[in-house]
């Protein structure tokens, strides 16, 4: 994992760490590493916090737009987990891994505004991922009480 980022996958990673249940550090590379393939893919490497509570909504709606989309649109992107044999390391917790991965022609600022148009808005709200309403949204006052109309077939009292 290099320090720093080339720049082509900025908007990517600034989108990645503003979902609350990805892990990221202090440190230049923010925990997350990226890089290039030989044959012009790419690839951008994170960690999910599994104890978090919106750790497999993360999984969830990640894998649905990046891997259903692929499959339906023909897009050249996959996300998967990674991790070395857990007998030789340990658990999920310190090596569970996910990967985006790219063809040439995807390029990830593209990935990005994908990503950006599906999940929740805004992604930082945890509410968002659980489909709760935000507070500007008003729902009618459905009070069965208050039904003054005849249903389709006329009142019951008829």
């Amino acid at each position: 994992m290099s320090e720093t980022h080339h720049p082509k996958f900025a908007k990517l990673i600034d989108f990645l760490v503003r979902i609350p249940a990805i892990e990221i550090n202090d440190t230049p590379s923010q925990g997350i590493g990226a890089g290039e393939e030989p044959d012009g893919g790419w690839w951008i490497k994170f960690s999910i916090d599994i104890d978090h509570d919106l750790a497999w909504h993360t999984v969830q709606e990640i894998g649905s737009v990046l891997n259903s989309l692929s499959l339906e649109e023909g897009m050249a992107v996959v996300f998967k987990p990674v991790s070395p044999p857990p007998y030789l390391n340990g658990g999920p917790e310190e090596f569970l891994s996910w990967v985006i991965e790219g063809a040439p022609e995807l390029p990830p600022g593209t990935v990005a505004g994908m990503l950006e148009e599906r999940l929740p808005q805004p992604v930082e709200d945890e509410d968002a991922w659980f489909g709760e309403p935000e507070e500007d949204d008003e729902e009618e006052d459905l009070d069965p009480d208050d039904e003054d109309e005849e249903g389709p077939f006329g009142s019951l009292d008829d």
